[in-house]
This record gives structure tokens, C-alpha cells and sequence, in this order.
């Protein structure tokens, strides 16, 4: 490289910050503050007490994020379960293929009839679900 004339070697290494933080301080807490400040940086969930520190000093606003493991749970469940209901939905089609396919009309017409009994059952439980559902929502999620 070669600037006013003169060649510029790269030695490499990182480019240095144009405003690098130098100014450094030192603070002391007593045991009981020491466990504070522990507490709330961990329920804050940040990588670096001193990203913490500083968001506490300038009021950045610090995000404590909680996890309910009952509620996550729950979701997980419910997922499932819902992913369980469209292999349902997807082996329904299929059985009225082999039963059209496979059967006279008369016996196909006597087997759908039953499959329709089970799928308002099924119905029916779906509505529960989603109406526990909202239910949970209300009383647990929406604090």
C-alpha cells in the first residue's frame, strides 16, 4: 500500500474501535447487595455483567425474561396433540378410499356411517380442547 508516497505495511490483527471504551470503574457491595445484583442480572438473561451495569446506569430498560415451565409444557402438549388431529384428518381420506374402492355401496355406506360417528365425537372434543384452550389463556397467559 502505499500512502504520500510511502509503503504501509499491515501488521494484521483487529482494526482498532473509533471510540473504544477506556474509562473503567470500581464499585463494592456488601454480601446482601452482591446477591441483588446477581439475581436481577440473572433474571435478566444478558451475556455480560457489564452490558447489565450499564443498561442499569443509562436506563436502557432491562428485559427479565420468566419461563413457565407448566405452561410451556402445555403448549407442548397441545402441539401434539394438534399435529396428532391433521394425521387423523390425513387417515380419514384414506379410509374412505379403501372402503369405496375395497366395498359394495351398501357396506361402504354402513362403514362411513360409523367413522361419521367417531369424527363428531372427535368434533366435539376439539371444541373442548380449543375452549380449554382460551380458557388457560385467560387465567394464566394474560397477566
Amino acid at each position: 500500500m502505499e500512502s504520500n508516497g510511502k509503503t504501509i505495511r499491515y501488521k494484521g490483527g483487529r482494526h482498532p474501535k473509533k471510540d473504544p471504551a477506556v474509562h473503567r470503574y470500581s464499585i463494592s457491595l456488601t454480601a446482601e447487595e452482591n446477591a441483588r445484583f446477581l439475581s436481577l442480572y440473572e433474571t435478566s438473561k444478558m451475556d455480560v455483567k457489564a452490558h447489565f451495569i450499564t443498561a442499569c446506569i443509562f436506563q436502557k430498560g432491562i428485559t427479565i425474561v420468566k419461563v413457565d415451565k407448566a405452561t410451556m409444557d402445555y403448549y407442548m402438549r397441545l402441539t401434539t396433540l394438534f399435529g396428532q388431529f391433521r394425521g387423523v384428518g390425513t387417515n380419514y381420506n384414506q379410509v374412505v378410499k379403501v372402503l369405496y374402492r375395497n366395498f359394495s355401496e351398501k357396506k361402504a355406506s354402513a362403514y362411513l356411517y360409523k367413522l361419521e360417528k367417531q369424527t363428531a365425537e372427535m368434533a366435539v372434543l376439539c371444541q373442548k380442547m380449543i375452549q380449554l384452550t382460551k380458557e388457560f389463556e385467560t387465567k394464566y397467559l394474560k397477566k
